[in-house]
């Protein structure tokens, strides 16, 4: 077995092992956790058949393999950054409502502090 193999499925592996712990302590929600699986996954496959790679970039007309798998990655890199930035634009929009609720609420509050202070006192 060479190197590379070698060091192909030990990352993959490592990846994998490390996906399932973050799982696990709960530090990683599962959507994510399916895509990095399919990442490993995918590494996994390539790193034992790599005569696949071969084949697709032949299919597609690429002439070098490792750009295919460049080209893969960065799509992949993409992907993920994509939907990252939908779910920070979700997230932010949450955090305005809820600063805007909790405004109200404390706006409220205040109005209803000196009525509240009165029948204590």
């Amino acid at each position: 077995m060479n190197a590379p193999t070698l060091l192909g499925i030990l990352g993959s592996i490592l990846i994998l092992v490390v996906l399932f712990e973050l799982l696990r302590r709960r530090h990683l929600r599962e959507k994510y956790a399916v895509i990095w699986a399919f990442v490993a996954f995918g590494v996994l496959t390539l790193t034992i058949f790599p005569g696949l790679l071969t084949w697709a970039s032949e299919l597609l007309g690429v002439d070098v393999p490792a750009n295919l798998l460049f080209f893969m990655a960065s799509m992949v890199l993409m992907v993920l950054t994509l939907q990252h930035s939908h779910e920070l634009g979700r997230l932010e929009d949450k955090t305005r409502t809820l600063a805007e609720e909790l405004a109200l609420v404390r706006m409220e509050l205040d109005r209803l502090k000196p009525t509240l202070d009165r029948h204590d006192g």
